[in-house]
Formats: C-alpha cells, structure tokens, sequence
C-alpha cells in the first residue's frame, strides 16, 4: 500500500479525538507544562505558526512518552486594535471578525496532529475569561498595586486615543497618519516599578533563559546608582523653591552648564499660565512620541525661563525648558553637561550655553570638545578635571561614587539607587479591550464594581461610525448607579492594555472554567510552565509583565509562593524566510509578488512576462507577498512532512529558510520509511551475526535522538532518524530485530510525525497507542563500543577504511592496513615510507 498521508493521518487524528488522548489530567504522575505563546486571531497561520507549535508539540509528545501528565493547551490573544480597524474598515463588528478568524485558524491548526486539550481553549474577549481578569484587577487594586495617575501619553488626535510607543511611527498616529501629541491624562496603572528590584534580581535564577533576553530585561528595568539633589531657584517662583534632579553621572557636575525641565514639569505649567509663549512652546513641542528614542532623533528645542539656579559649585545656572527631558524619567528635570553627553552638547551648541570639560582622556594635553561629547565607557580610566571630589586618573564608576561621597558629606545630596522601570500605563480609549471595573461617582469618586456584578460585559450595540471610542457613546451601558451610595454614576469607559490580558493566560489554562481566577489544587499542580516557547520580540514587554502579574496574583491569594517566576525554561526560536518577488512599477515603486505568481525558470511574472529580482531569505510577510500557505502543503504532501521540515533543517534558535524542494525531499523520506515498515512487516529471516550490530545501531540511535531533544537540537534529532532509516534499511539482520528496531524508529519519529509513527506502530505489531508507550530506553551494555572504525589516508587523501577491535595495539592495526586491498593496490609491492597510526582516530600511510 503506498503511503497516503491525507487518509493516514485523518483517520489517526479521528482516533486520538475518539480516545481523549491529549487531555490534561491531574494524577499521580508528575506533571509537565509545555506552552507556546498564544497567537492572535488574525485571520490565517503560517509556516511561522507550524514551526513554533510543532517545536512545542514534540516536546509535549516526548515527555508523554516519558510518563509525564502534560498539560498543553491553546488560546486566542483576541483584544486589540486590528479587530476594531477592521469593523471601521468593514462597517462590521470587532467580536464577529475575532470569532470567524479563530474559527478559520483553529481548522488550519487541527490537520496539523498537534497533541493540544482544546477542551481548555478560551479567547481572551470570552467575558468568561475577562470578568475573572477583572476580578484580579479588583483584588489588586485593593492591595495598593494599580492606582490611577496623572501620565503623558501619545495622544491620536484625529482616532481620540492613546497609542502605544510601537503605534507611533515618525511621529504620527499608525492608522491615522496625524501628527501625534504628548498629552496629559489621568490613567490607570499597575505599580509594576515597586517590584524592580525583585524582577532585576530574580533575573540571575532564570538559568533556563536565554541570556540575551537576560540582558535585555536588565537594561529594561534599568538599575543605576546615582545622586539626587536640589538645585536653590535664586529665587521662589509660583510656591517654588528649588529644583531637584536625579543624575547618574554626579562626577560631570562640574560641567554643569545649563537646568532643563521637562514640559509638563509642575514648575514649566505654572510658569506657563503667565506666559503665552511658553504656553505656545509646550503645545508645540507635545507633537511627538514620548519614548526616550523618539525624543533622541527629534530636534533639540528649548524655551529660556529667564529664571536662575544656584550651582553648588559657584555661579548660576540658567533654567530651560527642553522637549528632550520626559517628566516620566528621574524628577521630570536634569542638569546638562554638554562635554560628556551628546543630547546636552547638541542642545548647547544651539542655544551657545558653555561646554566645560568634567573629564579627559589620560594623557591627553590639548583637550577641547568639537561636534562630539566625550562619554567613554564608565570602566574606562580618565583623568579629571578640577574635581571637588579631589579626583586624579579614575574610571567613570570610581568617579561617580567619589562623587556621591563628597556630596553627601557637604550635605548637598544624597546617594540613591533608581530603576528606569516605570510603571505600567493600562489605560486605553478604545472599545475592544477589557473593561476596567469602576465607576466614577460625584459623591464617593473611585468606586470598584462589586465581584457579584462581574462581568461588567462590553456592549455589543456599538458603532465606529464616528472617531473615537465608542464607550463613550453609550449611554445605556456608560451611565450606571454607584455601587457604594446608589447615586448616578458613570461607568469607566477606558479598557485595559491587551498585554494584560496576555500576562497571565497560562495560569487560567490550569482551570478554564473556575468561576474564580485561579483554583489552588490546579496552580499548585500545573504551575510553573516548564517550557514557554515563542518569538524574541516578546522578549521584554510581555515576558517583563507576565512576571510582575505573577508576583502581583502571589500576593493578593491568586498563586503560590513558588509561581511568582512563572517560566521556568524559556525558548526563542528564529523566524521562517522565503525569497520574496519584486518587480518596479512605473512609478519606481516597489511592488511584491506571490509565490504562485511567478516563474523560477525564467525568473518572471507569469502572467506579464516581466522580469523579477529575488530577494533571499527575509522574513515571511504578508506585506511582501513571500508567504507560503500551510495548508497548500498539507494538503500536497501531509502534515508530517511540514512538521518534519519545519525542525530539521537549522537549529530551532535560528532562522529557517522555507523551501518547496526540501518540502518535496521529505516527503520522499517519509514515503521511504512507510515502504520500508510494510517491507519489515512482511519479511521472515532468521537471527543472524547481523543482529547485534542492529541492536548497537538502535541504541545509539535511542541515545541520539533523545539528546537532541533533551537539549532542544531537534535538528540533530532528525539527523540522526535520517541515519537510522539507513542504516535499518541497509541491514541484514533478522526479521524479529529488525522489527524490533523499526518499532523503535516509529516512537523516535512519533514527537517529529505523528501520524506516520502510529501508523508504522501499529503496523509492526505496538500495543495501543504510540504516545502512550514508554519512551525507549538504550541498554547501556549495547552502547559500550568493542571496535573502532578507522579512516586510511594515503598522502593526504582518504583511500579506504578498516574495522579492528578497539583493544588492538599498534602492530596489528599497522597489519591489517597493510593487507587492505585499496592500500596494497596503491602501494603495489612496494614499501610505505611511513605508516603513522593516530590510535582511536586515523591511519595515515605516506608513499
């Protein structure tokens, strides 16, 4: 029967459905959680989908084998701003496109034989799943870890809301293109920055990590050590006194040459209600994204107050007001030293405020700063200039805690340890997304919704016929009665940041259906997630906030101590490339084309004739029309061939090239490992001196295959299955070995192809299911090696090989060199001039 994987592996999945085989039970095993990052709904997967949940299958599927009770679930990340475009765009509703996109993508994921309890799937716009994530934000708020405040934020003005930091792109608005404005609001917010230390610290016991996002959330939380201090105002302005600055490089002090305040600084608004110019300024300058990057390539602005402080060191300093000062950062305020930073010296140079030199470079003599400031690495030697801290030659983290010493012993500042972390703006002026329960009464102000009401539900009679969030406009669903006092209040119309519902949806996966968050026998049993396995882009954001959440859920009765780090291991893989298709229309533009599109032959459109130019290996993008449909190849060759691919070709942590002939040459081994298992099944030969070096081969093969995904090198895996089917296919062995080893190949196979491994299972005689049967195990005594196999050089090139005992001594592998047919053709009767044996490695003949 030749190997036909669409009924192969439609009649197997039909099987593990009807057996209930990938549901998550608590038991007496020990457990293991396996969990790829949820995908959004956005409307159909790709090969990038198939290669990041296959990696997380075949761990599932191994570690089954291996008597774990696994729990390996699927969600939908369903809230955001791509739902609602699509009903401004369509004239529909964001839920019915979220709930038709999942429909199309949970089909597409099913064929692929992925080992998931769909019994646990939610969305996370169920109102089952935010009315238990509003409960949480209740529970925090009484425990002091979200508030609301005062926040500059990216303000849309033409869509009305507030975008995120990604969603401002050259300073407009991503959907809108308009200019984007800093703005005061009050927002919602969780105190994620008073666990700074906590996540920095616990950073170093998160061994399973990669290292690079390691580093990455330690720049994000940002410890540095440095000075803050009052600069004196000459003289008290508007309730005014002083202005006070946090510096992480105190030892530049003396190059002070100018204080910069931040627009929306307490003293830059009142000074601007008295001056219309200033006013003017802060409008002018809030067009822009707050981000420090942003504020970075923006140009340099300033506004001179006019107003004077006092410098410690003698003199005055005058007080600007500069677009490049975020009042999110330290005090809202800084001291410049043009010399020794770049953003200072630009602003300096603008403005002509003095550039005086802290710092030189050790033996430096004529010294002068030009276009650009001096900042070398703080564990560079410098040599310093008039220090008050009496400072010589010293490296910058020298000079930074000399200085901080003497401040602190003149009394003019004190030594403190800051984060960059801020915390957590949540607040977002859009429809679809959780909604904060609160209302807001004149009587009482701030009230919690009571828990007995929840879900506060999302209405779904909305319209996106106007700019703006559609909460606003509702007034059945916005006006409501005070839950403390009874009076007329109104609803929250702000919903929640999409990142919270994502920061902790792998602890609802431990009891979907509880009526409250969490249920303690399920957290305590499920929890942590042994491996997590997504894209490095996550890298910070949500990983960063899934940890606060963590801790946050530890401490108001949600999860245990020994949950507050919820990821145990963690996996980043790379991305899938395809070469796109690109030709100029005429207009010079660039212009992409489908695979299906164009003729590798001649390299053209297919359709015009026009010349193509291909782009290799980018990333797959609908953009640039050089996706490949997985269900195109599922359908053409199975899904254990795209599973297969997808892991065998690179390391999982690098990029992977798709192409359709290596498609097609897996396809071709999986047919040749079908043909052979029916070839096995059939044949009758009796035991033989081939048999142990059968079973040697399997049990290096167990051993192999098992450390290749132990150590997550799937790719070494199949490397070696592709070795193993030769060699099983080469062999002499008897019927019953060889049947033996192909049952061993089948459970090898099964994490990579499941289907085809069942169907070999069961067609050489396994019991039950293939998932089910014990991961097998290599007889040590087999893997214990009694020959060695060496390569025979002859000046240089190798010309043949022998097999000797591995105990032989020198002489006798020098003897049956010698009487190697190869070696005696070459040498012909004559003599070597040196035979040089390598023991264990190379025989190296020199004629």
């Amino acid at each position: 029967m030749s190997y036909d994987p669409s009924a192969i592996e439609a009649r197997w999945q039909q099987a593990w459905a009807e057996a209930d085989l990938f549901r998550a039970r608590r038991s007496e095993k020990p457990k293991y959680y396996v969990l790829e990052m949820f995908p959004y709904p956005s409307g159909r997967i790709h090969i990038g989908h198939v290669r990041n949940y296959t990696m997380g299958d075949v761990i599932a599927r191994y570690k089954a084998s291996c008597g774990f009770s696994v729990l390996h679930p699927m969600g939908w990340d369903a809230f955001g701003m791509p739902a609602e475009n699509a009903a401004m765009a369509s004239g529909g509703h964001p839920k019915d496109w979220t709930y038709q996109n999942i429909e199309v993508m949970r089909g597409q994921m099913k064929p692929l034989g992925l080992s998931i309890d769909w019994s646990r799937e939610f969305a996370t716009c169920d109102p089952e799943y935010y009315g238990q994530q509003q409960a949480l934000f209740l529970d925090m708020l009484e425990a002091g870890l979200v508030y609301r405040k005062p926040a500059v934020v990216n303000w849309d003005p033409v869509d009305m809301t507030v975008l995120a930091n990604e969603q401002v792109i050259d300073g407009k608005g991503w959907r809108s293109g308009a200019e984007v404005e800093r703005r005061e609001l009050t927002q919602w917010a969780f105190a994620i920055s008073t666990m700074a230390e906590d996540l920095l610290d616990s950073l170093e016991g998160l061994k399973d990590w990669p290292e690079k996002v390691r580093l990455m959330q330690e720049n994000w939380i940002g410890r540095s050590r440095g000075l803050q201090m009052t600069f004196a105002l000459s003289q008290p302005v508007h309730g005014h006194d002083g202005i006070e600055i946090y510096t992480t490089r105190p030892d530049t002090l003396r190059g002070a040459s100018f204080i910069a305040i931040a627009p929306e600084h307490p003293l830059a608004k009142a000074l601007a209600r008295d001056d219309t110019d200033l006013a003017k300024f802060a409008v002018d300058v809030r067009r822009g994204g707050t981000t420090e990057e942003a504020l970075e390539k923006a140009e340099k602005r300033g506004y001179d107050t006019g107003l004077t402080v006092a410098n410690p060191l003698g003199g005055t300093l005058p007080v600007w007001v500069a677009n490049f000062v975020l009042m999110d950062y330290g005090t809202g305020a800084i001291f410049g030293c043009p010399a020794h930073d770049q953003r200072d010296l630009d602003f300096a140079r603008k403005y002509d405020l003095p550039v005086v030199a802290t710092f030189k470079p050790v033996g430096a003599e004529d010294f002068a700063i030009a276009d650009e400031a001096f900042v070398p690495p703080k564990t560079e030697t410098v040599a310093y200039i008039d220090s008050p801290a009496g400072l010589g030659t010293a490296t910058g983290t020298e000079g930074i805690e000399a200085t901080i010493d003497w401040a602190e012993a003149q009394g003019i500042g004190e030594g403190r340890v800051q984060y960059r972390l801020r915390d957590w703006g949540l607040s977002r002026q859009r429809y679809w997304g959780c909604p904060i329960p609160v209302v807001h009464c004149d009587a009482c102000g701030v009230v919690p919704e009571k828990k007995a009401n929840l879900p506060v539900r999302l209405p779904d009679d909305v319209s996106f016929d106007m700019p703006g969030n559609p909460l606003d406009r509702h007034p059945t669903w916005r006006d409501v009665s005070c839950p403390a006092c009874g009076a007329a209040a109104r609803r929250e119309t702000d919903t929640m940041d999409t990142f919270v519902d994502s920061s902790w949806y792998f602890v609802r996966f431990t009891a979907p259906d509880a009526d409250t968050p969490t249920v303690p026998e399920d957290v305590a049993y499920w929890m942590n997630v042994d491996q997590y396995i997504g894209g490095v882009e996550h890298a910070i954001l949500h990983l960063l906030y899934s940890r606060f959440f963590a801790r946050a859920m530890n401490e108001t009765g949600h999860l245990p101590d020994s949950a507050r780090e919820p990821f145990e291991a963690l996996f980043t893989q790379g991305m899938v490339t395809h070469p796109a298709y690109v030709t100029k229309d005429d207009r010079g533009r660039t212009v992409y084309h489908l695979p299906e599109e164009v003729d590798l032959a001649t390299k053209t459109v297919t359709a015009t004739g026009e010349a193509i130019e291909i782009v290799p290996a980018i990333k797959m993008s609908k953009s640039k029309k050089n996706v490949v449909d997985p269900m195109d190849i599922v359908a053409n060759y199975g899904a254990d061939t795209a599973r297969w691919f997808v892991i065998s070709d690179s390391p999982p942590e690098r990029d992977f090239e798709w192409t359709p002939e290596g498609a097609e040459a897996v396809h071709k081994h999986l047919r040749r490992v079908h043909r052979l298992a029916e070839d096995i099944a059939r044949a009758d030969r009796a035991p033989n001196a081939a048999d142990l070096e059968l079973r040697r081969a399997t049990a290096r093969a167990i051993r192999e295959v098992t450390e290749g995904i132990d150590g997550f090198a799937f790719n070494k895996s199949v490397a070696k299955l592709y070795e193993f089917t030769n060699t099983l296919n080469r062999s002499d062995a008897g019927a019953g070995t060889r049947k033996d080893a192909m049952r061993v190949l089948a459970q090898l196979m099964a994490p990579m192809t499941p289907h085809l491994a069942e169907e070999v299972w069961h067609l050489l005689g396994g019991e039950g299911y293939v998932m089910e049967a014990p991961w097998p195990v290599a007889d040590p005594e087999l893997l214990v090696e009694d020959s060695v196999t060496l390569p025979i050089q002859v000046n240089g090139k190798k010309r043949s090989e022998i097999t000797v005992p591995k105990a032989m001594d020198k002489a006798g592998v020098e003897a049956a060199v010698m009487a190697d047919d190869a070696v005696q053709r070459i040498l012909d009767g004559a003599s070597p001039k040196k035979l040089i044996v390598v023991p264990g490695r190379i025989v190296n003949v020199v004629v």
